[in-house]
């Protein structure tokens, strides 16, 4: 197993937000995961900056609607998943690479009844295991900085596309570059590869076939965001804490105050791209 392969392991596999913490909340909240409707999942499962709004946005830009046929590269615990097939009627498969998110993910699809329509594969995104021109549109919510080659995992979103399909993501970027002390405490706490410059990530997708449409600086969206989620993870680790289970990954507790305090900086910052075949 590669050095990439294990970090992502280890970060994931430690990670905040699992199926374990989900089902606990709602067997607390409810009693029970009877009958569990897809919304119920929505204050949970949206591992991702800006929440629905933002997988509105995304969908817009990438045109899915009844029937549109998504790859959601990088899938987590399939909450984008599950939203753009119940909230847009599309047919939606997430590629995930970590074994545990991925059965985390394709349980949760099953407590809400989705599995027909919301499908996550366990897979490489820089081999996806989909057909050429199989897709409408691929989808990808700051996951990319979590790939060692991104360049092929592009050209699999050009390759599996449809002819006139889209690709919208976000990402993290280094608006300048970092220091060699904050890049690594990114690996050590995130799995973080080296970052580029919004400049640099639109010319990586115009170099492997794409027509880049748009390119929004989320840079100033994501400061308050940021903010916000890191006191969400604060508290959750105050909870386990008190509750006397395993507070996390201290790695990448102490990484996401950095990577929060460099968001605050603009030394980071996000980007949302939406391209075409």
């Amino acid at each position: 197993m590669s050095d990439t392969s294990s970090q992502l392991l280890y970060f994931y596999n430690r990670h905040p937000i699992s199926l374990d913490i989900i089902v606990t909340k709602l067997r607390a909240s409810r009693g029970h995961l009877d009958d569990l409707r897809p919304e119920e999942l929505y204050a949970h499962d949206q591992d991702h900056y800006g929440g629905l709004t933002a997988t509105d946005e995304l969908a817009r830009q990438a045109r899915i609607g009844p029937g549109t046929a998504v790859a959601d590269f990088c899938a987590g615990l399939g909450g984008t998943v599950r939203y753009l097939a119940h909230k847009y009627g599309a047919n939606v498969t997430g590629v995930e690479f970590t074994p545990v998110r991925a059965a985390g993910a394709q349980e949760l699809t099953r407590l809400v009844g989705l599995q027909e329509v919301a499908r996550i594969v366990e897979g490489n995104v820089m081999d996806a295991p989909l057909p050429d021109a199989s897709v409408d549109a691929v989808v990808s919510q700051e996951s990319f900085c979590h790939v060692p080659d991104v360049k092929r995992a592009l050209a699999e979103a050009r390759r599996i596309l449809k002819a006139g399909g889209r690709l919208a993501f976000t990402d993290w970027v280094a608006n300048e570059p970092l220091a060699p002390a904050d890049a690594q405490l990114m690996w050590d706490g995130m799995a973080i590869q080296p970052l580029r410059s919004i400049a640099d990530y639109r010319r990586l997708v115009e170099n492997v076939g794409f027509g880049v449409l748009s390119v929004t600086d989320l840079t100033e969206e994501w400061r308050p965001i940021l903010e916000e989620r890191l006191a969400m993870y604060q508290r959750l680790r105050e909870e386990a804490r008190q509750s006397g289970a395993p507070t996390g990954h201290d790695a990448f507790h102490e990484s996401y105050i950095r990577f929060v305090d460099l968001i605050q900086q603009r030394k980071l910052g996000g980007v949302r791209i939406v391209a075409s075949t």
